[in-house]
């Protein structure tokens, strides 16, 4: 049998994948992932922030290999095979297939301005992208050789990445078809819909506080050391020893800091917003070969499966250094992004209570921006279009809860047993609140005496407090 590859990873050291996970790896597919940029634009305000989809997802798999060895080790009793553990790697690997250019900003925002009510989201495309990727690779034999059962252990590795593939709300129903309720646990590793605790956030959290420089206060080993499998209320869950949960708040704080630090940066944020409205402009003007032939546009790519292969971060340099008319619009938008003339920030609010993140919401701030001042009091005269709003949602991943109350922790006297631990048995210090809601205003425009304008209309605004229910806070 073949050997297993090593791969010398900056985060995890030298580690060894199975040839199952080489052989999806040495696909059009998965190489793809290495043009798409881990963090989008954020490399436009840190630099060293240019690694890729394609050395996280490698991440993910070893990690998600590391879970399962601990588990299986530790607790021979829950009968982990290797199957499980091989598919559960798959699922590591192949999580992120249906990522778009720019990762998040692909389905956060260029998506829905360009294809609005359309609810798509990059796992439901990782699904299908894998479903194309063992087609066109001829891969079911490979798996079939290595062990897999097909279809039920495909059926589960897309089931962890997408959810379930049956009705998840049907009463009294087990929703997967891949694994049945004993092995309930395996489906809290890869992407964990309970509390957010999964090896995806251990290697990003990680792998981005590297590449940013930033320093990451948690320490996933110690949760690999310390887990165990569980019963709770029915279902086999991963639990953590009660000393653990102090190192998980360290961990969603860690990830509420990458997310104020450098995720949401004011100036990451509007040049990713940019990147957005020239990829609108551009959208019906890129024409990507498909299946059989046909033609396919930035935003309908996502509905072939062939065509969304060959869409990458590269789109931006292919409008960039383009001379077609029809691109003109597009091209000056990416071309003040590299000559750095961008639109400027002239302040945010915390709105007390959370608005929607709609496109009407965010055009009736901007007018009610511009109607601020009495025309002509500046001497600049400026029009809604002049502002432009983002919103920003900041929280420890669970909305507004606290995703450490949807946790089990055994305890050292009583290691048969799990349950919630409560904040008083822990810290008084620990947060109080878990969610946070920011609206941040630019100026489109970019000469001098606009952008002295601006700031005198956004804080008359905001001292006016034009907007109800907010918190002014200009920093």
């Amino acid at each position: 049998m073949q050997d297993n590859k090593v791969f010398n990873d900056p985060i995890h050291g030298c580690i060894e994948l199975h040839p199952l996970l080489v052989s999806i790896i040495d696909t059009p597919q998965f190489q793809r992932l290495r043009h798409l940029k881990q963090l989008g634009a954020t490399d436009f305000v840190y630099p060293g922030a240019c690694h890729t989809r394609f050395e996280h997802s490698i991440g993910v798999c070893y990690l998600a290999g590391e879970l399962m060895n601990a588990l299986k080790q530790r607790q021979p009793e829950l009968n982990i095979t290797e199957n499980d553990i091989l598919c559960v790697q798959i699922a590591g690997l192949c999580h992120d297939l249906g990522h778009g250019p720019f990762s998040h900003m692909f389905d956060g925002m260029f998506i829905p301005r360009a294809r609005p009510g359309l609810g798509w989201e990059h796992e439901t495309a990782s699904v299908k992208m894998l479903d194309h990727l063992i087609e066109v690779n001829g891969l079911e034999p490979v798996m079939t050789r290595h062990g897999l059962n097909l279809p039920e252990d495909l059926a589960f590795i897309k089931e962890q990445i997408g959810g379930p593939l049956t009705n998840p709300f049907a009463p009294d129903q087990w929703p997967y078809q891949g694994r049945q309720q004993e092995k309930y646990f395996l489906y809290e590793i890869v992407a964990n819909n309970n509390n957010g605790i999964d090896v995806d956030k251990f290697d990003y959290l990680a792998r981005d506080s590297y590449y940013l420089g930033i320093p990451n206060s948690f320490d996933y080993r110690r949760f690999l050391k310390f887990s165990h499998v569980y019963e709770v209320d029915g279902l086999m869950h991963i639990c953590s020893r009660e000393k653990e949960r102090e190192n998980l708040y360290d961990m969603f704080h860690t990830r509420y800091s990458l997310y104020r630090r450098a995720y949401q940066h004011k100036v990451g944020n509007i040049i990713a917003t940019m990147i957005t409205e020239a990829f609108v402009m551009a959208d019906n003007h890129i024409q990507i070969i498909g299946s059989n032939g046909q033609t396919f546009t930035i935003s309908t790519a996502i509905d072939d499966m062939e065509a969304y292969t060959k869409l990458t971060d590269h789109v931006f340099q292919q409008i960039l250094y383009s001379s077609s008319p029809e691109l003109a619009e597009a091209r000056a938008i990416l071309q003040n992004i590299n000559c750095r003339k961008i639109y400027k920030f002239l302040g945010k609010i915390r709105p007390n209570n959370p608005v929607a993140d709609t496109s009407d919401v965010r055009a009736a701030i901007a007018a009610s921006i511009a109607q601020a001042l009495p025309d002509g009091s500046t001497g600049v005269i400026l029009q809604a279009e002049d502002f432009e709003v983002t919103i920003i949602n900041r929280d420890y991943g669970m909305n507004s809860e606290d995703p450490i109350n949807h946790m089990y922790f055994y305890t050292k006297n009583g290691p048969t047993e799990a349950r919630i631990i409560r904040e008083d048995e822990v810290s008084l210090l620990l947060p109080r609140r878990f969610a946070e809601q920011l609206v941040r205003v630019y100026c489109r425009r970019t000469d001098e005496q606009s952008f002295e304008a601006a700031k005198t209309y956004f804080e008359m605004w905001r001292c006016r407090c034009a907007w109800p229910g907010a918190d002014g806070e200009l920093r």
